[in-house]
């Protein structure tokens, strides 16, 4: 359904092989599930190199792609994006937020609550801060 390719809005990114019906669960978002204060420890090291691989299950815990990811890490945000993330237990899906085409990149809002930031690269001239 999916896979990893160049992307034109941040080195890699995932595409759809075929075309993806609006609310299908696409992928899980994997990697190791660690607390939210080891999270903040390792995210200080991938943000001077421009990456966001932790992202937050709950008040508690966070799952680190950057250890036992999937391909769902390469998805890069957006600000106008065309899937969502629903936590549900300790699972992190990214959902389809409407029809996606053959080919299109697959895209979801970070929500980033850190300190640290990285510009957005979502399309020419966006001055959003992740």
């Amino acid at each position: 359904m999916i896979e990893k390719r160049r992307s034109t809005i941040q080195g890699s990114g995932v595409f759809a092989s075929r075309p993806i019906t609006k609310n299908t669960r696409i992928i899980d978002y994997a990697g190791e599930k660690i607390s939210n204060r080891e999270s903040l420890k390792r995210e200080g090291r991938y943000l001077r190199a421009g990456h966001i691989w932790c992202f937050k299950l709950n008040r508690l815990y966070a799952r680190d792609a950057a250890v036992g990811g999937n391909v769902a890490r390469f998805i890069n945000h957006s600000c106008r994006p065309n899937c969502y993330s629903q936590v549900i237990g300790d699972t992190i899906w990214i959902r389809a937020a409407q029809n996606i085409r053959r080919g299109e990149e697959l895209t979801y809002d970070y929500c980033t609550d850190g300190v640290g930031s990285i510009q957005c690269r979502c399309r020419p001239g966006c001055k959003v801060m992740l």
